[in-house]
């Protein structure tokens, strides 16, 4: 006998990260670098004099773009100058305080913050509940089809689990920008962990 079985479990989020940076734009490459350069060191700072350490900050994009002038129809794009952005990943290790930290960012000159995850640091543990409550519901299941038709259920065969039900849903929050000087309200939510599995069950004669 073959059943499936599903479990789940409710975790709570206890780091965040956040997407943050700064887009600069100038005539010249090296204008628009340095510029960037000042905003991206006010940055750092905001983020160290928050208690951020270092190997909780990791760049996560840097790029420099040409950009032009609206073009007019046959007529040769014209070059006015140059974009250059560059992003940071930042690991809050202290959930309570995105708010603050976000705030931080945004005063320091930020021009770009994006989406702040919820994740759990160890979800390991808690899927392994949701793998015991799938196992449970799978022997559930083949029981109610044992009685039903009369049969005697034996050992368990195998078992499989299927992927892409194991990792944690992250829940991602949008920070504008141009907050108001009051803290960001950070609602940290819960994450379900999923374990879907197949089972085989003998049947006794």
């Amino acid at each position: 006998m073959v059943v499936i079985g599903e479990g789940s479990v409710s975790v709570t989020p206890d780091y965040a990260q956040v997407e943050s940076g700064a887009t600069t734009r100038a005539s010249t490459v090296k204008q628009a670098t340095d510029a960037n350069s000042r905003v991206m060191s006010a940055i750092n700072s905001a983020l160290t004099e928050a208690g951020i350490a270092s190997p909780d900050v990791q760049t996560s994009r840097f790029s420099i773009q040409p950009v032009y002038a609206p073009q007019e129809p046959r007529t040769e794009p014209r070059l006015t100058g140059y974009s250059v952005s560059n992003q940071v990943r930042v690991k809050i290790r202290q959930i309570g305080r995105v708010g603050e930290i976000l705030d931080r960012l945004v005063a320091a000159g930020a021009t770009n913050v994006g989406s702040v995850t919820f994740l759990v640091s160890e979800p390991s543990k808690a899927l392994d509940q949701a793998r015991e409550a799938a196992i449970a519901d799978a022997r559930r299941k083949a029981e109610v089809y044992a009685r039903a038709s009369g049969l005697r259920l034996g050992r368990v065969v195998w078992i499989t689990e299927e992927s892409g039900f194991g990792p944690p849903m992250s829940m991602r929050s949008g920070a504008p920008l141009g907050m108001a000087a009051a803290a960001v309200p950070i609602s940290t939510g819960e994450d379900t962990l999923h374990a879907r599995i197949t089972v085989a069950f003998d049947i006794v004669q």
